[in-house]
């Protein structure tokens, strides 16, 4: 039986009879746990997917298919990315300050869909623990071996106007350890976030960032898919007037029509019925602007 074959008919119908949050710590204890065995590590380079590399911003990506911010928050399992094979990785979101995120449940599957709703809340330790377990990755020789994008956004409790702040303090703890970062503008999960997408808020944090970014890391912005028309041309307008190397699309959805009312929860879409909506933010980018995308959502 192949890999996937395996998958489908035995780990996912293992993993499925769990709550969703609980198989997604299961396996970050596991990938974890593997991290810091080299011989495990060299076991799963086995699975290797032919070289496709591509140079964006500078920075040269063994191939295509990375892992988006979201799953390792934290950045516990660094290692074991790159030995599965994926082309970067994407640790976060992270916030300046340590938060528990929202209360649970908090991730909520619909198979029928092949989708989920999450309202998680940026759960993280913070941009200094998050910095320190970085560094020790670096200390003990265990660092990817390909590029490592770090995701930050605004913590809950920090008022709007003071978020060019609270996203400084992440940049300054973690750009070091970084090949790329992300500002996260666009998770429907932190209140009032989505406003820095509107362009005289994202041009005042896009401007602190880039006066702080001594280091000339390249700066990427990921947004939602339900912007409108004309918002659209301001981010990209915005993005374009301040540098930004790339722009991610997109986040999750506020559009839940896929799901039944009755089953419906609070909360950001991913999966499948994202497809459509962030493939036409991909389009409508790329026709009005020559800054790259990494597409982001519905891809199954």
């Amino acid at each position: 039986m192949s890999r996937e074959g395996v998958y489908r008919s035995f780990l996912r119908p293992l993993l499925f009879m769990l709550d969703p949050e609980a198989a997604h710590n299961l396996a970050m204890h596991f990938l974890a746990s593997i991290s810091t065995r080299p011989i495990l590590l060299r076991s799963l380079r086995r699975f290797q997917p032919p070289p496709n590399p591509v140079t964006l911003f500078g920075v040269k990506f063994p191939n295509r298919v990375g892992l988006a911010a979201g799953f390792d928050k934290n950045g516990v399992a660094l290692p074991a990315w790159a030995a599965m094979g994926f082309g970067f990785v994407e640790i976060g979101t992270v916030t300046a300050r340590p938060q528990p995120g929202n209360p649970k449940p908090r991730i909520f599957r619909y198979p029928r869909q092949q989708a989920l709703i999450n309202r998680l809340g940026f759960n993280n330790d913070g941009a200094d623990v998050v910095a320190n377990r970085l560094r020790r990755w670096q200390e003990r020789d265990l660092w990817p071996e390909v590029p490592v994008g770090i995701n930050i956004g605004k913590s809950k409790t920090a008022e709007l106007e003071h978020a060019t702040a609270d996203y400084l303090h992440s940049f300054r703890r973690l750009q070091r350890f970084a090949d790329y970062i992300v500002l996260n503008v666009s998770s429907p999960n932190t209140p009032g976030l989505r406003s820095l997408q509107e362009a005289e808020s994202l041009d005042m944090l896009l401007r602190g960032i880039q006066e702080e970014n001594r280091m000339q890391k390249p700066i990427l912005v990921k947004i939602a898919p339900d912007l409108s028309p004309d918002s659209f041309d301001d981010v990209v307008n915005v993005c374009g007037a301040h540098n930004v190397a790339a722009i991610i699309a997109a986040n999750t959805t506020l559009d839940h029509g896929a799901i039944a009312s009755d089953a419906d929860q609070a909360g950001g879409l991913s999966g499948a019925p994202l497809r459509e909506k962030s493939t036409r933010a991909i389009r409508t980018i790329v026709a009005n602007s020559a800054i790259p995308v990494i597409g982001c959502g519905g891809i199954m």
